[in-house]
């Protein structure tokens, strides 16, 4: 069996607003044999597109830096405009270890050998976020990405924010990206039945860690203006810590305090099956379940 990492980048882009670059991107993710390009999620109100790719240390390897390379030719920062927040044309690349041969160790080595590999050849900075931070405040992404692209150059002199690699300024079109590697995160958006942003980020401070809600959620409430309604975003870093049905019916009830309710809500990208199945466990209220034993292709994955 090959060692398997997943590789989920973020890109400043759309296809609604650059489709020739979306495009440009898809051809290089698919450009390396050994990985594979399992999806891509596109947002124009977002302008940012996700892909999730899946394949061998040393495809990865290739793939993220070529990907790389298109967004820093193609993407020109000064003139993005989105409702994420963002610091680079390459926002973030996570790798997240997904055979029971790889570790997080060499996924923090992987990071780092791309990082390098990015400056040296593309003049791109980059922070180590996650498990590869070299410094406790790194971890979280948001702390790296605070000031946005438009903040960072003055962000870059302060004493404490060096880049992990390059020098203390960003690329002039393409920013800074961080790079990392972490454990596998569920980016988990609920849609709301209001046009009043504010009550999405009044929601969100209230849900997510740095705020005192939930250890393992980020949150952050944005407009999402292609539907006129305002929307609840969370990447949450530990779906077992804190399990997507928690946060729904949490939601839900602080919906519910500012006379709205959820319209509906999606999944970014792949999730791992355990975030799903616990919540149709949950709301089922399954006696007993035991999903190693009970879901057929948990059986089906274990025959040789």
């Amino acid at each position: 069996m090959a060692k398997l990492v997943e590789c989920i980048p973020n890109f400043s882009c759309s296809k609604e607003k650059d489709e020739a670059t979306y495009n440009a991107l898809v051809e290089a993710a698919n450009s390396v044999p050994g990985c594979t390009l399992f999806d891509a999620q596109t947002d124009g109100n977002h302008n940012r597109c996700v892909f999730t790719l899946i394949g061998e240390l040393s495809a990865i390897e290739e793939v993220a830096f070529r990907l790389t390379k298109v967004a820093t030719e193609r993407i020109d920062m000064n003139k993005h405009k989105g409702e994420h927040k963002r610091m680079g044309a390459t926002d973030v690349i996570p790798f997240v270890p997904q055979s029971k041969d790889v570790t997080v160790e060499e996924c923090v080595e992987l990071s780092k050998r791309v990082a390098q590999r990015i400056w040296d050849e593309l003049k791109v900075p980059s922070f180590l976020y996650e498990d590869s931070a070299t410094r406790p405040e790194r971890r979280n992404l948001a702390t790296c990405r605070k000031g946005e692209f438009e903040g960072m150059p003055e962000k870059l002199l302060q004493p404490d924010w060096a880049p992990d690699y390059g020098e203390r300024k960003i690329h002039p079109t393409a920013g800074i990206t961080a790079i990392g590697a972490r454990m596998p995160l569920v980016a988990f958006n609920i849609n709301l039945a209001t046009s009043d942003v504010e009550v999405a980020k009044k929601i969100a401070k209230v849900i997510r860690g740095s705020s005192g809600g939930f250890r393992s959620c980020k949150a952050m409430g944005f407009m999402m203006e292609d539907r006129g309604i305002a929307q609840v975003s969370m990447n949450m870093v530990n779906y077992e810590d804190t399990p997507l049905y928690v946060v729904y019916e949490m939601v839900k009830s602080l919906a519910e305090r500012y006379g709205t309710y959820i319209i509906d809500s999606e999944i970014v990208g792949l999730t791992p099956a355990k975030a799903m199945i616990d919540c149709a466990e949950f709301y089922l209220k399954a006696k007993d379940f035991d999903c190693h034993n009970q879901i057929m292709e948990y059986h089906l994955l274990d025959m040789k």
